[in-house]
């Protein structure tokens, strides 16, 4: 049985192709250009995606899926920008049986059809990439460079690169075969068998509020491209960037002559907990989260008879142990602390320090030296409110702001976060990072993730005790990101073997313009499904294979 080709696969065979080359290779690619440059995507696409944006302000989101005649609007910007964006909402049911009836088409139109159908979405997406960006900054409290990157060309390169491993995955075995066995004097046994790709049933995506588009785009694709109808369950507080990919993922299913409610949006009303009921709904066979380790664990637990993934919290670490270049240490680890305000599952929090100090290009550093290096640092990148917010972005939610006022009561703080007025927006929430000193037996403290602009300096016996404090919390915590800075190369062997014993990606001695907290599709992985703080990789051929099955059926030649 050969699978007749599809248009959209046609179109976009190329694209596929290279995506399915970088996979391989693991070097550098992108398909869609991360500057928001005029000179890339033309002199009125900023003004035009800008305005794009702003139509949706105060008014009924178009979206024409299964509703139940109510809407709800509950984000709230960190920018102080009133958005008052009403969608409609649906039950579970609507959403549940509409995906259900959409499947079995889908399923059979084969996995070129679907790959093709995916590659156009991200195209239509493209194309409206400044649209996206704008819902992602004022939704999430990003910059718009960073959303412009993070929410929309790297979260489609993201996507592409599951779409690739998916179809890597689909297509790994064929779709028919003859077999044939000798049988002594008499005839062989001939048998004709097929292959189908059966996908797992409905798909659950739950959105995050920091980055709504790259942290859910890698399941989406994964199981739209596999068979699978999806529902969008979007963070309340980051509704928009979402509603846009359904809008526009619906649109192009109908043009190529599929059931659009192959992909639906899920908004939920104030204390609905939408998510728990969808994700213990039978009819839903595979769940991808974002967000607290006490939900990723309860969802883990509890959706049993769906495929969970989960990226839940952790403890990121860097281990500084020596450095060639200070100035350059404290500059790439202070940008990395800077960034959207810490606001970022990758960012480092557990800075470990020998507290008799460290060996540098400069001469012998004390330990208090090195945090205040990465403090001046810190500082000097905020020090100018408008250049300052253009990194930091606004916070993203209360819950921040609270651990901010917690953190004062711990520790000695060697910068202390300010309050800054946004140059462009009066009424946002911008906070500077804070860096407080700890002693490595302060556990109690460090042992816990303070997700926001809050990091610690800890004082440690030697770099062989922060090796061993990075094995224990992160192997019990776990962690989506780990550094190293040391200038022996025994270290570095000692630190990338903690690391592999704990499960986590290492970085080491990093000094120029590649940062801990930021991962290149197509080459990095983005968890490790390892440790406590994600059970899968984003993306490998594990993150789609249980995506689906592979059912066979067998005649007689």
């Amino acid at each position: 049985m050969t699978e007749t080709p599809h248009p959209l696969y046609d179109r976009h065979a190329d694209t596929l192709s290279r995506a399915l080359t970088a996979i391989t290779e693991r070097g550098y690619w992108s398909a869609y250009p991360e500057s928001p440059s005029p000179r890339v995507y033309g002199e009125t696409a900023a003004a035009d995606g800008k305005a794009a944006f702003e139509a949706y302000l105060n008014g009924d989101f178009p979206l024409d899926q299964p509703a139940d005649g109510t809407t709800v609007a509950t984000e709230v910007s960190p920018f102080g920008v009133a958005l008052d964006v009403r969608y409609p909402h649906a039950t579970p049911d609507q959403l549940v049986a509409a995906a259900s009836a959409a499947l079995p088409a889908w399923r059979d139109a084969g996995p070129q059809a679907r790959v093709g159908v995916c590659l156009e979405i991200l195209d239509r997406l493209h194309r409206n990439v400044f649209e996206l960006a704008n819902a992602v900054q004022f939704t999430s409290g990003q910059a718009f460079v960073m959303a412009f990157q993070a929410g929309g060309t790297h979260a489609l390169d993201r996507a592409l690169e599951a779409i690739a491993y998916a179809y890597a995955e689909m297509t790994r075995h064929p779709g028919a075969a003859g077999w044939e066995k000798a049988a002594g004097k008499g005839e062989p046994l001939r048998m004709n068998k097929t292959f189908h790709v059966v996908p797992r049933g409905v798909a659950l995506v739950i959105g995050c509020n920091t980055f709504p588009t790259w942290n859910s785009y890698p399941g989406l694709f994964a199981s739209l491209a596999t068979g699978n109808p999806v529902i969008i369950k979007p963070h309340p507080r980051a509704v928009l960037p979402l509603a846009i990919t359904v809008k526009y993922a619906r649109q192009v299913l109908a043009e190529a002559g599929f059931d659009p409610n192959l992909v639906q949006l899920a908004p939920e009303a104030p204390g609905e907990k939408l998510a728990s009921t969808l994700a213990l709904h039978p009819a839903v066979k595979i769940v991808d989260f974002t967000g607290s380790t006490e939900y990723g664990d309860w969802l883990e637990a509890n959706a049993r008879q769906a495929a969970v993934y989960t990226e839940k919290a952790g403890l990121n670490t860097v281990v500084i142990d020596s450095t060639d270049d200070f100035v350059g240490m404290c500059r790439n680890l202070g940008f990395t602390l800077t960034l959207y305000s810490g606001q970022m599952c990758t960012t480092s929090q557990n800075l470990l320090i020998p507290r008799d100090g460290i060996e540098t290009d400069q001469g012998h550093k004390s330990f208090d030296e090195v945090a205040a290096g990465l403090a001046q640092t810190v500082g000097k990148l905020t020090a100018d409110p408008a250049r300052g917010v253009e990194l930091t972005g606004a916070i993203v939610n209360d819950g921040v702001l609270e651990r901010l006022e917690e953190v004062t009561k711990v520790g000695e703080p060697v910068l202390e976060s300010r309050t800054v007025e946004h140059p462009s927006f009066p009424d946002a929430v911008v906070r500077t990072p804070t860096i407080v000193k700890l002693d490595a037996a302060d556990t109690a403290t460090y042992s816990q993730e303070w997700f926001g602009p809050i990091s610690f300096a800890i004082a440690t016996d030697s770099t062989a005790h922060s090796l061993e404090i990075l094995r224990t919390t992160v192997g019990e915590k776990g962690a989506l990101t780990a550094g190293v800075y040391a200038t022996d190369e025994a270290v570095l062997d000692a630190a990338e073997a903690a690391a592999i014993d704990a499960g986590v990606h290492l970085s080491c001695n990093l000094t120029g313009g590649v940062f801990v907290n930021q991962s290149a599709a197509f080459s990095d992985f983005h968890g490790s499904g390892a440790n406590p703080a994600a059970n899968a990789a984003l993306t490998d051929g594990a993150y789609v294979a249980n995506r689906f099955r592979i059912v066979q059926s067998r005649r007689h030649a």
